[in-house]
């Protein structure tokens, strides 16, 4: 019976406040994490949250009180350490295999990203990025999954540098291309912050940009700006966003965020993929004769 009136009584609550709500009480349970290593009860917890936070969404982040504010910053923090724990687990595992790129499969979200990277690489070739020379994927991680993909499935003849401001997350994942010369030979990595690459930006075709370079609004704007100051006239930037309640998992890029760039292509996913892709474009600049 209890269980009956809790029920007539969430069912007066709005969609988007009960969610809110659950999320919060997750938000909660995380926090008082002893850690955020990989373990059944952390397990559990995010993959609690993913699923509410995919759940069809109106939330307008922008119009939200100041207190859940406070809470979807803090819950982005712990969730980016967390899925940076979970991927260098697997990644020291998988690197142990004989043949890691083969086994890829094994890491828990494998299927998203692979769905992921489907997508962009969609987007990309309606736009006419289609068998690009140079990439650039910043914020890459110890299991660049997105790289592999595209490197294996997709952009077969492409160099891809991966940056990112870890040297650990960076020497497992050399560990992992090793096993594969082909691979190997046209994906590398280099351990840097964004802001001290310059001139070599202006290498690339097309720059990614991963969700989580940049965790406030003033921090990911500063990098777009580098990056279009530095990138070449014409190359292509795909930034990682988020949408709805998406966004208690990752950084929101609006357009406004994108001064410089002409937008393309904003994508936001119905699915269990999480993240929205926008693809924009740093224009030419006509010189007057």
């Amino acid at each position: 019976m209890a269980s009956l009136q809790i029920s007539n009584y969430e069912s007066q609550i709005p969609a988007d406040e009960l969610l809110i709500a659950r999320i919060t009480k997750l938000h909660a349970s995380i926090s008082k994490l002893e850690s955020l290593r990989p373990s059944k009860q952390t397990n559990s917890l995010f993959t609690h949250l993913v699923k509410l936070c995919t759940l069809p969404s109106d939330i307008d982040i922008a119009n939200l009180p100041q207190e859940v504010q406070q809470m979807r910053k803090s819950l982005i923090n712990l969730c980016g350490r967390a899925e940076g724990l979970l991927e260098l687990e697997f990644a020291t595992f998988l690197s142990k295999l004989p043949e890691p790129l083969d086994n890829l499969n094994l890491f828990p979200y494998y299927g998203n990203y692979v769905k992921l990277a489907n997508l962009e690489y969609k987007i990309l070739a309606e736009n006419g990025v289609v068998h690009p020379k140079k990439v650039a994927f910043i914020g890459s991680g110890p299991m660049p999954l997105t790289t592999y993909i595209l490197a294996m499935h997709h952009m077969k003849f492409t160099q891809f540098d991966n940056f990112d401001i870890d040297e650990a997350a960076n020497d497992v994942a050399r560990r992992i291309v090793a096993t594969n010369g082909e691979v190997e030979e046209r994906v590398k990595f280099e351990t840097c912050d964004v802001i001290d690459v310059k001139e070599k930006l202006g290498e690339y075709d097309c720059i990614f940009l991963a969700a989580l370079v940049g965790m406030s609004t003033e921090e990911k704007v500063k990098i777009i700006g580098h990056i279009n100051k530095y990138m070449k006239e014409g190359g292509f930037l795909l930034v990682r966003s988020a949408k709805g309640a998406r966004a208690f998992l990752y950084p929101v890029v609006e357009e406004n965020d994108l001064i410089g760039f002409e937008v393309l292509s904003i994508f936001h996913p119905n699915n269990d993929v999480v993240n929205s892709v926008v693809l924009v474009r740093k224009p030419y600049s006509y010189m007057a004769a």
